[in-house]
């Protein structure tokens, strides 16, 4: 019956070993399998042959340092490993091993030494896990920690920190040193509180702020906080939840940011904002409001209620086309006006408008567009001023000018005769001279001298007689007395005479040589333009030369006056030869200007043309184009225009 029993005992223990080896050869996760006393492989299971990638014909019976990296054979840490588990029972470890392929992997080992009942060690049983993916896991995890740290100790503009559950502190970060002045050893560990004002700290501020974030998963604030010093600042502040993956409270995050110069500048914006409106509402002569988009009124002055005579009450939320007139509404203005502001950015008018009463007044308005950073439109601003009184005042002062333009034309008259006759006279005196000249040596010349002053005398009686006619010279229309005459010699004979008044203006005067010029012109007009040309070079090139030269070209001749003074101020030139206009100093046309209108007329008369010009190195040039085949209406070209026995030379 004994040895029933134990039969019975050993097949059932050999049926245990039998299944248990079956569960350990089917397991593919874990290399579990035995060593000898001395490390040498004795079993095999799946898991350690997908692991190692060696079979059980290769691997059995060698030694379990084939799975260990050279440095570490050689370092004799296998040995160390048996041992251990020899002497402590089990030994635990993470570390590289190496497949058959090479490759290394990262395991997690567990060797435990088994003993017989007499406690004799009969070898080791070794469970192997590849570890690998979770150590890549925890690998990048570690890089993304240090990555965070490294980007958390970098930040300086804002306070990085955490905090244990109670609110004390427990990281510190270079942002939070600077921002309130602690370093990491002095605060890490003290509470929360330490950076709130007393009165805050009275009313639990900081644990209520701790305790809505719990709640919530994060809360904002923004308020006074205090440095280590002493001082306050103004600081935006998140408190943010932490949790673990279970949801439990691990602590909470903090970010801090000084925000002191943005409140300043926040704070001078308001009382900017506040001391512009007090400006605005305060102006009584000028209506200031604004209108939305669309043209509604949003806010009003004073001024517009004064102007307009609505009260804001009535007018805010209101069309601003109410003010504009029938005759404006009908043609669409108020819209237009708000298009070309929103275009244009800004737009001005002066119309009629309309106030509450139904009165009218006349309105200078600017209207001007207001746009955001992004350039979106906000709305317009309007600036209406009552011009009525002035608008009064300037339809007085028209009227008044137009009753003076009256007096104007008569004094032009006036003005036009006095300038011819005082022109004919000026030319008289400087002829009297070279006739004074004349008269002088007659008694030591020839009688031809004496028959030439008369002929001269003759046709300065015929110029005064013909300049008189006050009634043509009124009208605009000169009547010329045409000649056939050489223009060089005539032009030289005046410079001869007019040579002791150059002198006296100390100017040289030079007629340049040219071939003889004839045509038909009238000989007394001509010496008046060329008279008056003079003169005003006389008057204002004194002391510099005065050069005259003249030639032909195809049917016309020229005749340049050219002198070296300061030459035409460039603002006057375009009104250089119209009437009764007032000149710069030393310009070439004096007075009230008409020498050189009168000039510019005679040219015109004769079909030619007149223009002036600053010569590049300094000084003046008048130039004149006339056609050399003028005519007198029924004249012939050589019949005397001037009375007398004989005709002039």
């Amino acid at each position: 019956m004994r040895d029933q029993s134990s039969s019975a005992v050993v097949e059932l223990s050999t049926l245990q070993e039998e299944r248990a080896k079956m569960i350990l050869d089917n397991i593919e996760d874990y290399a579990v399998f035995m060593l000898d006393p001395t490390g040498h492989v004795k079993t095999w299971n799946k898991g350690a042959e997908r692991i190692n990638g060696y079979t059980l014909g290769e691997i059995q019976g060698r030694h379990f340092s084939l799975f260990y990296p050279p440095a570490d054979i050689v370092a004799g840490k296998c040995e160390r490993e048996l041992r251990c588990a020899a002497t402590e029972g089990r030994f635990e470890e993470e570390g590289w091993r190496i497949r058959k392929n090479g490759e290394q992997y990262w395991s997690n080992v567990i060797i435990t030494a088994m003993r017989d009942p007499t406690g004799k060690l009969v070898g080791f049983a070794k469970i192997t896990r590849d570890l690998t993916e979770r150590r890549k896991a925890e690998e990048q995890l570690r890089q993304s920690e240090e990555r965070f740290r490294l980007l958390v100790a970098s930040i300086k503009d804002y306070a990085i920190f955490m905090l244990e559950p109670d609110g004390r502190v427990n990281s510190w970060n270079p942002g939070a040193q600077r921002l309130k002045g602690y370093q990491a050893q002095e605060i890490i560990g003290q509470p929360l509180s330490r950076f709130y004002m007393e009165e805050d700290v009275a009313r639990g501020k900081p644990w209520d702020l701790l305790r809505e974030a719990a709640e919530q998963g994060r809360v904002e604030d923004e308020g006074w906080r205090v440095r280590k010093d002493g001082s306050l600042f103004w600081a935006n502040v998140i408190i943010t939840a932490v949790r673990d993956e279970e949801g439990r409270l691990r602590g909470f995050a903090k970010i801090t940011r000084d925000l002191t110069e943005r409140r300043k500048n926040e704070e001078l914006l308001r009382r900017g904002e506040e001391r512009f409106r007090l400006l605005v509402s305060s102006v009584k002569d000028y209506a200031i409001f604004m209108l939305d988009p669309k043209g509604r009124v949003m806010t009003w002055n004073d001024g517009a209620a004064h102007l307009k005579g609505y009260s804001a009450r009535e007018i805010v939320g209101e069309h601003f086309s109410r003010f504009y007139p029938p005759e404006d509404l009908a043609r669409n203005k108020p819209a237009l006006q708000l298009e070309a502001a929103e275009r244009d950015g800004r737009v001005e008018d002066e119309g009629w408008r309309v106030r509450k009463d139904g009165s009218l007044f006349w309105a200078s308005a600017t209207l001007t567009a207001m746009r955001d950073a992004k350039g979106v439109l906000l709305g317009f601003s309007k600036v209406t001023r009552d011009l009525t009184e002035h608008k009064r005042t300037e339809e007085e002062r028209l009227q008044l000018a137009q009753s003076q333009e009256a007096i104007r034309l008569r004094d032009e008259f006036l003005s036009i005769a006095a300038h011819e006759l005082k022109t004919p006279v000026t030319a008289l005196q400087l002829q009297l001279q070279g006739l004074r000249r004349d008269m002088a040596s007659l008694e030591h010349k020839h009688e031809a001298r004496l028959e030439r002053a008369l002929r001269s005398t003759a046709r300065l009686s015929h110029l005064v007689e013909t300049l008189l006619d006050v009634s043509r010279i009124s009208t605009g229309r000169l009547t010329l007395h045409p000649e056939r005459i050489e223009l060089v010699a005539t032009v030289r004979d005046l410079a001869e005479r007019l040579r002791d008044t150059a002198a006296s203006a100390d100017c040289q005067l030079l007629v340049r040589e040219a071939p003889p010029i004839e045509g038909t012109w009238d000989r007394l007009r001509i010496e008046q333009v060329v008279t008056n040309l003079l003169s005003n070079s006389f008057k204002y090139a004194a002391g510099h030369p005065i050069e005259i030269s003249m030639a032909r070209e195809g049917a016309e001749a020229i005749l340049v006056i050219t002198d070296r003074g300061p030459g035409l101020p460039e603002k006057d030139m375009p009104r250089l030869f119209g009437r009764f206009e007032r000149a710069a100093p030393m310009s070439h046309y004096g007075g009230l200007g008409l020498g050189l209108y009168v000039s510019r007329e005679i040219v015109e008369a004769h079909g030619g043309i007149i223009s002036a010009d600053n010569l590049p190195d300094g000084g003046a040039r008048f130039t004149i184009r006339m056609p050399t085949d003028l005519l007198a209406p029924g004249a012939a070209p050589d019949e005397a225009a001037t009375p007398g026995p004989e005709k002039p030379r």
